[in-house]
């Protein structure tokens, strides 16, 4: 175990480093750049005057290195990183979401617990709802439940997650006066974080949660149901049934372990994907999350602060499957490491 993770360590380093790359030269693939985009908005939008949109451009163009090579302003942003730490600033857009001349390393901070928070309870929820309910569809096959499950279950993978997010708004103003945007009450958004503050995120964490959380639950049911559809046919259970063996002992013990190794598989994916794949969500609900300040780095070309936001992506990724590969061959003892 302790020889694979550390081969997998060492592939998972080499394949950050080629994320990074690949990050660093898309975003870069538009034409113009960071600085023609402020000079353009400094100008027109802010109206400030000529000779400030060409200070401004000037000190953008020296910060940036503009001017040099592609390889050389890779090779700096990544050398001060492993070096110093040294994120960089991100150049927030005149009239933006994000502040001027504003350190990546404290925006990303400022963002990154509620990101995981969120994150997490929303695995959470959604673990706790589709395994369960997945063993009992499988169960009670063509039940009144099963059928039941199975309509949710279509109509979650039918509604975007934005849109429910809408109606869950909407309903809640109209009938029970209550705004459920956002993660925090009013009193506590620019508070320092303490117990109260963080019972106050706890308590604004459902409805996000059962937003982002409502197609990925109806997903894991569906493949939890046919999985363990398919062992509860096979010669061992039906063997183990004949000599008597309780059935609710036989279904936890040996077929769910083997139906539930596609949804521990995917966890290399979900990590990341309720990150990027919330930016819509995030920003109809008004949550303080890194989706949409991902959305606003990319369209700005913000170099510094879009490339580490999506090599924090590939290494949630990397991680994200080392986990799932750990968690198989725990669960299921056939998975052997050392031959992967």
């Amino acid at each position: 175990m302790i020889t694979y993770i550390a081969r997998r360590l060492v592939l998972a380093a080499f394949t950050v480093w080629m994320i990074s790359i690949l990050a660093f030269v898309i975003i870069e693939l538009p034409e113009g750049d960071l600085a023609t985009k402020r000079y353009a908005r400094t100008v027109h939008v802010v109206g400030e005057s000529e000779a400030m949109a060409q200070e401004l451009m000037k000190t953008f163009r020296d910060y940036l290195n503009l001017d040099r090579p592609l390889w050389y302003r890779y090779g700096n942003w990544i050398w001060r990183m492993i070096r110093h730490g040294d994120l960089g600033l991100a150049f927030g857009a005149p009239g933006g979401g994000l502040a001027y001349q504003e350190p990546v390393k404290k925006i990303i901070g400022e963002r990154i617990w509620t990101t995981i928070s969120l994150t997490a309870f929303t695995i959470i929820v959604t673990w706790t709802l589709a395994v369960p309910i997945g063993i009992y569809s499988a169960v009670r096959q063509h039940s009144v439940g099963d059928y039941l499950f199975t309509f949710v279950g279509f109509s979650g993978l039918a509604v975007p997650d934005f849109l429910l997010g809408l109606v869950l708004m909407y309903i809640f103003y109209a009938y029970f006066d209550m705004n459920v945007g956002g993660l925090f009450s009013a009193d506590y958004i620019n508070a320092p974080w303490s117990l109260g503050k963080i019972l106050d995120l706890i308590d604004h964490l459902w409805i996000p949660a059962i937003v982002l959380g409502t197609s990925g639950t109806a997903g894991l049911i569906r493949v939890m149901r046919n999985n363990l559809l398919d062992e509860l046919s096979k010669p061992y259970v039906v063997t183990a049934r004949a000599k008597g063996v309780q059935s609710w002992r036989l279904i936890l013990k040996y077929p769910t372990r083997v139906a539930i190794n596609p949804l521990i598989s995917t966890i290399g994916y979900l990590l990341p994907a309720l990150i990027s794949g919330s930016v819509i969500v995030s920003v109809v609900l008004s949550l303080p999350t890194i989706g949409p300040v991902l959305l606003t780095a990319i369209w700005d070309e913000d170099i510094y602060l879009a490339g580490f936001i999506v090599l924090l992506l590939g290494l949630l990724t990397v991680v994200g499957t080392l986990i799932s590969d750990i968690l198989l061959a725990i669960v299921d003892p056939r998975v052997k490491l050392t031959n992967q």
